[in-house]
């Protein structure tokens, strides 16, 4: 940060955390980006590959995503063969969401760029200080109410 900003805005911690946030969330676009792809990707493989299967409806609730967006996103997910889309066979009005053996390769990739982008963006802190971050970053997530 250089000495423009006013000193009022960087007393606050959440316009820092703000910056940062945008900060390392550009990054991530531009690592992606050249592979045509967005975080939502990237969100959608992890919550997959983290818990299994899921209706495409709980799918959108688990990450926040409006069911309509889901919808683009495993289109898009779908077209390069990394999930898979089918009726639930317990309630044929469900569509239930899987990930693929190239979509769990996918997901390494993409993972890989997200991890070089935050060494990148946590390079003036040691691992100590890094893991004391992500404590504090992990607990204040816990605490965010569900939108």
């Amino acid at each position: 940060m250089d000495e423009t900003t006013p000193p009022t805005l960087t007393a606050l911690s959440t316009y820092l955390l703000s910056r940062v946030g945008k900060a390392a969330r550009n990054r991530l676009g531009e690592q992606l980006a050249p592979r045509g792809l967005r975080l939502w990707h990237t969100a959608v493989l992890a919550a997959l590959a983290d818990f299994g299967a899921h209706a495409q409806r709980d799918l959108a609730a688990r990450l926040g995503i409006h069911a309509s967006d889901v919808v683009k996103v495993l289109d898009e997910l779908t077209a390069a063969g990394w999930v898979e889309r089918a009726r639930d066979p317990a309630d044929r009005r469900r569509v239930r969401v899987t990930l693929t053996p190239a979509g769990r390769a996918a997901l390494a990739e993409q993972e890989a760029a997200a991890r070089a982008v935050q060494e990148e963006i946590l390079a003036p802190l040691d691992a100590e200080e890094r893991a004391l971050l992500h404590d504090f970053l992990l607990r204040m997530h816990r605490e965010l109410p569900l939108r």
